[in-house]
């Protein structure tokens, strides 16, 4: 008998269906009790059937709906709207109030603020909750806060902004992701008092893992090898620097820097291993799945509870559950059991890139590995070692390949080279980590080991630099929309279904997959092969963008370096399939769709002509814009962000009154000329 029926994967099928119904098509507070009403009418009704000696079909479907529902239920109350006591009811924006706030996680700093995330615990002495944004000044501070610790600010909360050029990389969607619905901005002179808070498991792991950081860094070890070895135990990457990173995402070995199934996996088996000696007793069995169970999870709390680490551990907790009851499992049930779990405790998981693309490469691995090793297989045991490490690393990368073009737009073509040298030294590098750490922790490490550890990661990054500036194997800038995901993950998944069983109606499928495909690769080149003209967002700087089916062209005031991998340029190729880059001076009055374009500069100096339709003001150019409306008499007005804030906000007023459209890029984000 099997420890889970494969039911599970179709009841976390109608379970992310529910998800995905309450994100899209949300429904209001007084409806979301009668969808309460009928969760309890669908449970009575399984209830029922369940009892029945002959089960119909009514069972079946009541437990689909009731999966569905939970589904729905579950995100639903964790938005705002639906919690009487979420804080972004009581506050409005630009508005000072106290705020009692409990610091939960140090986040990554930025040039110019320590950063944090904060639950609300009260506004003005009214009890609240939510989670916040904390930004803190780095000038005005002399220390950094702590997990746990309580601070009473007196300042306004703002929304977090929304991008405001096209495709750009969403961090307001990010945050609510993460149940952040806010944020604030602090200097020192605004927290009016600080002090301990009751400690948390979650606060104590962090202070935990801040005390073994700062014994590391008393240590031999360099900076750049410290933070690779604390990202590989700890799941600490503040430290990493930007260049290193980027050099391990354009070698495909960033989820080496990620603590995830892969670190878990080799925990569990060392864990395994160490723990033998207790199978011998009579009871031992019992104490060993116990203590690795505890263990792991307590490294998923050292390491800060991410999605992915808590999927792995929260797999690896059910395969030693049923060795400890003797039942037989199965990898994809075992899977689908702790994804079921996990979107019960946590929907909002569901729309995490990591949690996503954890999933689908162990989904992967497990699914087509072993059809790769029959294909591989070799009666030499180094070659079926070998094999078995490309095969696996083959079979997450079909996985994953997908949504990472979709997310990053990057595919590094020596991943497979990487994997193969990296991998079976991981075990090395973690089994080293770990006792540096403990070590470390004990202030007992000693030069040779750290000074050992150095030589190996100077020589793992190394590798992995060699790797990533081979720049002819780094394909950048590849479009790929979601529809093309979609037609990808339905035609991999028929074909490896032919494959595994070739019959007829197998056939027939894969070739609707490859049609379907087809249809939706035509589709998406017509739909991005319309032409554009955009006035981009740039802070002091005018960009104006014209695009011409795959061909594009940049009009900047600067003509002396190319922006085509910066900001916000590089994401709009990507999203847009641009074959063909240009940059060009930019010019002051040129036609589009029969409309004449004025770009007036920071001389204010403009045309006698009245056959302009929009103006582009760049530059802050010190001119009356009463009297230019009524000479050349446009039918909208753009300010771009190379303007003063002061002068935009003025001439908006202007234009109010002459009932004039205006826009401000920095204000309202990118504007698309029609």
């Amino acid at each position: 008998m099997k420890f889970i029926n494969f039911a599970v994967v179709k009841f976390s099928f109608f379970l992310v269906l529910g998800i995905l119904a309450a994100h899209f098509l949300p429904i209001s507070t007084f409806l979301l009790n009668y969808l309460l009403a009928l969760l309890l009418a669908v449970f009575a009704l399984w209830l029922w059937s369940r009892k029945q000696l002959i089960q119909t079909v009514y069972f079946g479907i009541a437990t689909y709906l009731c999966f569905f529902v939970i589904g729905y239920f579950s995100y639903q109350i964790r938005l705002p709207e639906f919690q009487s006591k979420h804080f972004s009811h009581l506050v409005t924006d630009d508005t000072a109030e106290i705020f009692q706030l409990k610091i939960t996680q140090i986040l990554k700093p930025d040039k110019f603020n320590l950063k944090y995330f904060a639950t609300v615990n009260s506004i003005n002495g009214v009890p609240t909750k939510g989670k916040i944004l904390l930004n803190v000044s780095k000038d005005s501070l002399s220390k950094s806060f702590s997990p746990d610790e309580i601070l009473l600010v007196y300042a306004p909360i703002s929304e977090i902004p929304k991008p405001l050029n096209p495709h750009q990389f969403d961090y307001s969607k990010y945050m609510k992701s993460l149940e952040v619905y806010g944020q604030l901005r602090v200097s020192e002179k605004e927290i009016l008092k600080t002090r301990k808070g009751t400690r948390t498991i979650l606060g104590m792991a962090q202070n935990f893992r801040a005390s073994i950081v700062e014994k590391l860094q008393k240590t031999k070890l360099k900076t750049d090898e410290r933070a690779i070895i604390q990202a590989l135990v700890l799941g600490e990457k503040k430290d990493i620097g930007k260049n290193l990173y980027t050099e391990y995402a354009a070698a495909g070995a960033v989820h080496i820097l990620a603590v995830s199934g892969l670190h878990v996996g080799i925990l569990f088996f060392i864990l395994t291993f160490l723990f033998r000696p207790l199978s011998r007793w009579k009871f031992g069995i019992y104490f060993q799945a116990i203590l690795i169970v505890l263990l792991l999870w307590g490294f998923a709390l050292l390491s800060g509870l991410s999605p992915s680490v808590t999927r792995a551990v929260t797999m690896f907790s059910f395969f030693a559950l049923a060795k400890l009851f003797e039942r037989d499992t199965n990898s994809i049930n075992t899977l689908f059991l702790s994804f079921l779990t996990l979107l019960i405790i946590n929907p909002l998981w569901l729309f995490q890139v990591g949690f996503q693309l954890s999933y689908l490469a162990v989904f992967f691995i497990v699914w087509l590995q072993p059809l790769f090793y029959k294909v591989g297989y070799s009666k030499y045991r180094i070659v079926r070692k070998t094999w078995a490490i490309v095969s696996v690393t083959i079979c997450a990368q079909i996985g994953v390949l997908p949504l990472t073009l979709y997310y990053f737009h990057q595919f590094p073509g020596l991943f497979l080279l990487t994997n193969i040298v990296i991998l079976p030294f991981l075990t090395i590098l973690m089994c080293g980590g770990i006792l540096i750490v403990v070590l470390a922790s004990l202030e007992i490490l000693p030069n040779w080991l750290a000074e050992s550890y150095n030589f190996l990661i100077e020589g793992l990054n190394g590798f992995i630099h060699w790797v990533a500036v081979q720049d002819e194997f780094l394909f950048k800038n590849i479009h790929f929309s979601s529809l093309k995901v979609f037609g990808t993950y339905l035609l991999i998944i028929a074909l490896v279904l032919f494959l595994k069983k070739i019959s007829y109606h197998r056939l027939i499928i894969s070739l609707l997959a490859i049609s379907a495909f087809v249809t939706i690769y035509i589709f998406d080149e017509f739909r991005t092969s319309s032409n554009q003209l955009i006035v981009f967002q740039k802070s002091k700087q005018t960009l104006i963008g014209y695009k011409n089916g795959t061909n594009f062209t940049i009009f900047k005031n600067d003509s002396t370096n190319n922006i085509s991998e910066e900001y916000p340029i590089k994401s709009f190729r990507s999203a847009f399939n641009i074959e063909n880059y240009f940059e060009e001076k930019l010019i002051k009055i040129f036609q589009y769709n029969n409309k004449k374009i004025f770009i007036m500069d920071s001389l204010g100096i403009y045309p006698k002509q009245k056959s302009i339709h929009t103006i582009v003001l760049t530059n802050s150019p010190k001119v009356n814009l009463n009297r230019m409306i009524d000479s050349l008499k446009p039918k909208q007005i753009v300010a771009d962000g190379s303007n003063y804030y002061s002068y935009a906000k003025r001439w908006e007023k202007t234009c109010k009154l002459k009932k004039l459209p205006f826009c401000h890029t920095a204000k309202q984000g990118a504007f698309s000329i029609e």
